[in-house]
């Protein structure tokens, strides 16, 4: 029988730039954005506050774009704040690596394992699936999801015991499957 996980944010990851006030390398997005016309060309940034300082930077979304190249539910989205969007806009690659920032998942996310009933089984197959791009050790999600220590997994997995099309030993951020033998 095939067990659902799931990896789910709870809140907005941090994001790793450096301040230029105060040093530090953390900041928090709340979901705020300023969108400046100038004519008929728009700039959009996401603003991000310096868990330190409270400085405010601002990462650039679009730049210099005609203004009837942006969808009005977006520009309507961008005037709300939508939190939503500013997930989505911090998980995209292209805006990352345009504003060269990294993100910080931890504590931001949980595990979602739908019980504990699985535990007692001599064989478990699991399939986990990621409601958000998340960079996490697959051996983390299944020593928690399982109550084992991460050591133990290790074990089980040099020992075939936990098997895996995926590597268990890097980060993975897509969805992936496995089976454990007891």
């Amino acid at each position: 029988m095939l067990t659902n996980w799931v990896v789910m944010p709870t809140c907005l990851p941090l994001v790793l730039r450096r301040c230029h006030t105060c040093a530090s390398d953390r900041f928090r997005a709340d979901g705020k954005f300023r969108v400046n016309a100038n004519h008929k060309l728009l700039d959009i940034w996401l603003l991000v506050l310096c868990t330190a300082c409270g400085e405010t930077a601002k990462l650039t979304v679009l730049e210099r774009t005609h203004v009837r190249s942006v969808r009005p539910e977006l520009l309507d989205r961008l005037h709300d704040n939508d939190p939503a969007l500013a997930a989505e806009l911090l998980q995209d690659p292209v805006v990352r690596r345009r504003n060269r920032v990294a993100l910080d998942w931890n504590g931001a996310w949980r595990l979602d394992t739908g019980g504990s009933d699985h535990l007692d089984r001599e064989v478990i197959d699991v399939s986990v699936r990621f409601a958000a791009r998340i960079p996490v050790r697959p051996v983390r999600l299944i020593a928690e999801g399982c109550g084992l220590s991460r050591a133990e997994v290790e074990r089980l997995v040099t020992e075939g015991k936990l098997v895996s099309v995926a590597r268990l030993s890097s980060r993975l951020s897509g969805d992936f499957t496995f089976t454990l033998k007891r």
